[in-house]
């Protein structure tokens, strides 16, 4: 919604605030309740008579005016989450409040009747509900159908049975459906309709609340302010003035870090590839968050203006759980792509060196246990870069043990495993990056050559979200600044003066020798572009992907389930974008990292580099390979 259409949409409120109060003009009376109806003719009912505490009651009244909830856009200023006027059909009751009960309720189907024949739906409403705002607030419009359709208002607003108004109210809608929904989240009323005696204050219609998502988390500052209305009213009922007597004001805009094509891009990518899944782009020169997307997910209009309860339980009964943000809700074993944190500690300790060779043999023991490699060959004494290309565990399983836990621990952390990124959305996962503390209290003991092993590999307790995953990567892009994930840009008026703002921030810069740094981006970049790399379907021709496949396994024996990964950044010279993918696969399924997750991330920057022309640099320096290199792309699976 534009500015210009807030301020009319503000002018507006004083006949949106008009409609509603015009049956308080003709009487201020307030009612006692009366019994409840029963066998007695309707001549010898008694009358409703007003009380002396309810007419004193009744001579002022300060309504409260609801504000117009603030927009939700993303960095462009596309909107997120706007509003729109939606239409009630009520009753107005004639004054003054004389109705015997069998009046009243007759009164009322007579209404009811010729609503339903001018909308063309079946209208409910019980004889105790009618009665009950009768005797307790007459004076106020009596709803009997909301959120009238396009249709429907158009047969209405020009032919208006006596005695019925059409009330204008504001609406949340979610203009782009389930786009970004998770993230935007939705809003409810925050309470049902009153049916007691009028209070001052009491709102014109009944505000929503944000239940979820940046609804809820910036919930106070989209409400705005509540207008008051005074309305006067003498002895008697007549009534004597009615003004606006302080406008409500707007609540602020919400701008997020959000690229609204990216997100898009990244859904659809989810939606066509994989039945359940995560995808987060970052911009890893700033931390901003382009693209925060989970899968399957929900339309947030479904909760406007409420959700039916059916409704609300097909949603909550979904085995494929849309309600759900995977992103960052949910965390897994990285599987291989852990592999970048472990060659990090073993380079950055000194434990290992790039030209270093350990033997990529089919599988190792360690203690009792026979740890495998994804693949069944032996492949000869690879260095790192090779190790890393190839995703060879049987390396990593040597390096990861005589590196040690503590340096593969502690660079896991400085990459933002194991903590909250902190954004500004409820119920982000931790993660868990397992050390001597966490084994000892979970499993007994501390961590031997074989969880160590285990971790080498991302396996065993190790558990990261899609989030933190996009995190690191863009921490590994830019040579080791790492940068305050960044959700919201900034809050504003409606005038666009900024009341908050969240400035880009570097945490902490982990200080990567530029000789590790080389060994990282020359590994990566040859995963996706090598001849033996496991990412070649994210392979693009006009720009240069540097990445890390991964593929892992969790949940409880018999019901487990494989967690597919590729993590990155591009362009690899000057990147970008940094990104992670995640394909969650079905029970028993066999699904690898890069043949799952590593076209999804293609899809999207296909499409962002369409028409580019070629800008990949093929001349690194030549390195030793070993004996044997495959030339076609291959797939790991590191389920054993």
């Amino acid at each position: 919604m534009s500015r210009s259409e807030i301020c009319e949409n503000l002018r507006n409120l004083r006949f949106v605030t008009l409609l509603f109060v015009v049956p308080l003009a003709a009487s201020a009376q307030m009612l006692a309740p009366s019994a409840v109806p029963s066998a007695t003719p309707a001549s010898e009912e008694e009358t409703i008579v007003p009380t002396f505490e309810t007419q004193k009651l009744a001579r002022t009244y300060i309504l409260d005016v609801p504000s117009p909830r603030g927009q939700i856009t993303d960095r462009n200023g596309v909107p997120l989450a706007q509003n729109r006027l939606s239409y009630n059909l009520a009753i107005n009751f004639p004054t003054p409040l004389d109705f015997s009960d069998a009046q009243a309720l007759s009164f009322v189907r007579e209404k009811l009747d010729k609503a339903e024949k001018l909308i063309g739906r079946t209208l409910r409403i019980s004889d105790q509900a009618i009665l009950r705002h009768y005797r307790n607030r007459g004076i106020m419009p009596l709803e009997i159908a909301q959120n009238l359709s396009q249709s429907e208002y158009e047969e209405v607003k020009d032919d208006l049975p006596s005695g019925m108004i059409v009330r204008p109210i504001y609406v949340r809608v979610y203009p782009n459906g389930k786009l970004a929904g998770q993230v935007i989240g939705y809003t409810g009323k925050t309470g049902r309709n009153p049916d007691g005696i009028v209070d001052n204050h009491e709102t014109l219609w009944p505000e929503t609340e944000g239940r979820e998502g940046l609804e809820q988390t910036f919930n106070e500052m989209l409400t705005g302010k509540h207008g008051e209305y005074k309305l006067t009213f003498d002895k008697d009922g007549r009534k004597t003035s009615e003004k606006l007597i302080t406008p409500p004001e707007p609540g602020y805009n919400v701008v997020t870090t959000l690229d609204l094509h990216l997100q898009e891009l990244a859904e659809k990518a989810l939606e066509a590839k994989a039945k359940r899944g995560a995808i987060v782009i970052v911009d890893p020169n700033n931390g901003d968050i382009l693209a925060l997307a989970s899968w399957p997910t929900y339309d947030p209009n479904l909760f406007v203006p409420s959700i039916s309860a059916e409704q609300l339980k097909a949603l909550q009964d979904d085995p494929d759980i849309p309600l759900l943000p995977r992103a960052y809700r949910s965390s897994y074993p990285p599987g291989s792509t852990f592999k970048i944190a472990v060659g990090i500690a073993a380079l950055e300790s000194a434990a290992v060196s790039p030209d270093d060779r350990f033997d990529c043999v089919p599988a190792i023991q360690i203690g009792n246990v026979t740890f495998h490699n994804w693949k069944k060959g032996a492949r000869g004494a690879l260095n790192f870069v090779q190790a890393l290309t190839e995703s060879c565990d049987t390396w990593f399983y040597q390096v990861g043990i005589k590196t040690g836990a503590e340096p593969i621990v502690d660079w896991a952390l400085k990459l933002g495993f194991g903590a909250k990124c902190g954004i500004p959305l409820r119920g982000e996962a931790e993660g868990r990056v397992p050390n001597d503390e966490y084994m000892k209290a979970t499993h007994g003991r501390r961590l031997l050559n074989g969880d160590i092993a285990n971790l080498s590999i991302g396996q065993g307790d190790v558990q990261v979200t899609p989030l933190q995953m996009a995190q690191a990567m863009g921490i590994v892009a830019t040579g080791g600044t790492f940068y305050q994930t960044r959700l919201v840009q900034q809050v504003q008026t409606f005038d666009n003066e900024i009341v908050t703002a969240y400035q880009v921030r570097a945490k902490r810069t982990l200080n990567l020798s530029s000789q590790t740094m080389d060994e990282l981006r020359t590994g990566m970049v040859d995963v996706v572009n090598g001849a033996g790399g496991t990412a070649h379907q994210a392979s693009l021709d006009n720009v240069e992907v540097a990445g890390k496949t991964g593929t892992a396994q969790w949940g409880p024996k018999n019901k487990e389930r494989t967690a597919a990964w590729f993590g990155g950044f591009l362009p690899a010279d000057q990147p970008q974008y940094a990104f992670a993918a995640l394909y969650e696969g079905e029970v028993g399924s066999k699904v690898h990292g890069g043949s799952t997750a590593a076209p999804m991330i293609a899809d999207i920057f296909k499409e962002i580099y369409k028409g580019q022309k070629s800008v990949i640099a093929r001349g690194r320096p030549a390195r030793e390979e070993p004996e044997v290199r495959r030339a076609e792309p291959v797939e790991e699976d590191e389920s054993d």
